[in-house]
């Protein structure tokens, strides 16, 4: 008879597993932009991402979140943030990967590329820690609109060196924008600037509803000058060695991101530099936003494949009803299903980074492609997260799976910098170019034949585009259709066949329904699944 209270047919644990050389998908991805498939620097941030040592520091530092102490014991406002240990040493990796703006000064070919692929491996293992990295790699092009500031600031963003407190040569930077009132509508935000020289230096008295990442050394800020809406540099700690006035009303008690701190945030008199022209402060800023969606994909196609590698895990290893789980012909539908959605969003958030390496010559499609997969991508993610928890059953609602730390995180990505419906207008914006229509076109006709499927989705397309009566009640439709597009595209030029033809098949022939695991039995999936994880 069997010991009833034997532990048996149990997953163990996942570590010891290279989270980028096991990725076949993000190889086929980095394959066509940059010789980045066996790239040595990856490897290693892969190998720590999935060892037990980088594991064991993700939930302790969910689980202990972040701090706020506003004054000292003598009353006098200190307004720092307290972090756990493992926070810290997360941070560190990070920064000293070089994942923060170090790409910007590199100097050498597909910097951007590799830094993307970086912070979509490190991301899977602890996402809340990537704000103040992408807040810090998203500042750069924003300060290049003053080059006295960008010569300030951007050394030190770009400093591969962790200094927690402003004491060493490192930096790094965060953001505030919306106010109470109005959200994402920053032309309606009531801070005010008042100039106090000739050399850019002005006084900001207001509030930020939301200001991310509040413990890091500099901030851009949105606030109304004599000439309008305004762009400001704002230091924690002014040259003189005093502390900038920068009060901390109260952390956010957040679904997820627990790990870190976004905060309200007081300015009183508070010292901030101008950045670009008066008035013009969405114009400065929207280089920041446009490098932050970035990331937004980023993460969130690689909070996709750390639930999709979880999820095959777990049915590797794992028996049922006479089997191991992932045999099972409707587990496996459900694991491929979801391996063609991870597939196909690191394949577009790739195509993304290399489009930032091409600079002005990519410029057109970045300004369509960008706002189309931050929809998309970030709009499946919490979709496709609960459907891989589910396939751990009630193990994967348990906190220790790691699996809820996932499906909390999930919606944020598809709300930060922009909603749903935000992005879906801004695709309606970039429209409105020629040019921006003319290098979606000439990138998704680049697979033109590949299959009648992709051929038809494409004319589908413009047929919706000639109609434009009402377009802006369906634009998430519009955005939705022209992401997939996109999306089959890329997979059909740069993916295996098997991925690939899935794929579009499955999204684009016929009455898609979007629900994971309904891919047609006729279907061969091994070889989707076995691909997951590759050893």
């Amino acid at each position: 008879m069997s010991d009833p209270f034997a532990v048996i047919n149990q997953t163990p644990p996942l570590d010891g597993v290279n989270f980028f050389t096991a990725d076949a998908s993000l190889r086929d991805a980095l394959t066509p932009y940059g010789d980045l498939a066996d790239d040595g620097s990856l490897t290693r941030i892969g190998a720590l991402a999935g060892s037990r040592e980088a594991l064991d520091h993700a939930l302790p530092a969910n689980q202990n979140p972040p701090v706020l102490r506003t004054h000292d014991r003598y009353g006098h406002r200190v307004d720092q943030v307290d972090f756990h240990p493992s926070w810290h040493w997360l941070m560190d990796k990070a920064v000293g990967f070089g994942l923060q703006a170090a790409p910007w000064l590199s100097g050498e070919p597909a910097a951007q590329l590799r830094r993307a692929a970086g912070f979509f491996v490190w991301g899977q293992v602890e996402p809340g820690h990537g704000c103040p990295i992408s807040m810090t790699y998203a500042a750069v092009p924003a300060l290049r609109a003053d080059q006295r500031l960008a010569e300030q600031w951007v050394p030190r963003l770009a400093a591969t060196s962790y200094d927690p407190g402003g004491s060493g040569p490192g930096a790094l930077a965060g953001m505030g924008m919306t106010e109470k009132q109005g959200g994402s509508d920053v032309r309606a935000n009531l801070t005010e600037a008042v100039p106090v020289g000739d050399d850019g230096e002005y006084r900001l008295t207001g509030h930020k509803w939301f200001c991310s990442a509040p413990q890091v050394d500099v901030f851009l800020v949105l606030a109304q000058a004599p000439e309008g809406l305004s762009c400001f540099v704002v230091p924690r700690v002014l040259a003189d060695g005093n502390r900038n006035v920068f009060a901390l009303q109260r952390l956010k008690d957040k679904l997820g991101n627990r790990s870190n701190a976004s905060s309200e945030v007081e300015f009183h008199g508070t010292v901030g530099y101008r950045l670009g022209d008066e008035g013009a402060g969405v114009r400065t800023i929207i280089e920041m936003v446009a490098a932050t969606r970035l990331d937004c994909v980023l993460g969130s196609a690689g909070l996709m494949r750390r639930a999709l590698v979880e999820a095959t895990w777990h049915a590797t290893h794992r028996s049922a009803f006479g089997g191991v789980l992932r045999d099972k012909p409707v587990m496996r539908n459900v694991l491929a299903d979801l391996s063609l959605e991870s597939a196909a969003a690191t394949m577009l958030a790739m195509r993304l980074a290399a489009a930032v390496d091409a600079g002005e010559a990519d410029a057109a499609f970045r300004r369509i492609a960008l706002p189309l997969a931050k929809f998309w991508v970030c709009k499946r993610t919490p979709m496709m997260v609960a459907e891989a928890l589910e396939c751990l059953g009630g193990n994967g609602y348990v906190e220790e799976s790691g699996m809820p730390l996932l499906f909390r995180e999930s919606p944020l990505n598809s709300i930060w910098e922009g909603s749903g419906n935000v992005n879906a207008l801004d695709v309606l914006r970039a429209l409105q170019r020629p040019e921006s229509l003319n290098a979606w076109l000439t990138e998704v006709g680049l697979a033109k034949g590949y299959s009648r499927h992709l051929d038809r989705a494409i004319t589908d397309v413009l047929t919706m585009l000639a109609d434009l009566e009402g377009i802006e009640g369906r634009a998430r439709i519009l955005a939705a259709r022209m992401a997939v597009v996109l999306q089959a595209s890329l997979l059909a030029r740069f993916a295996p066949p098997e991925i690939a033809d899935v794929f579009i098949a499955s999204r684009l022939g016929g009455d898609w329904s979007g629900v994971f695991g309904t891919l047609s039995p006729s279907v061969e999936l091994p070889g989707i699944v076995d691909r997951v994880l590759v050893h």
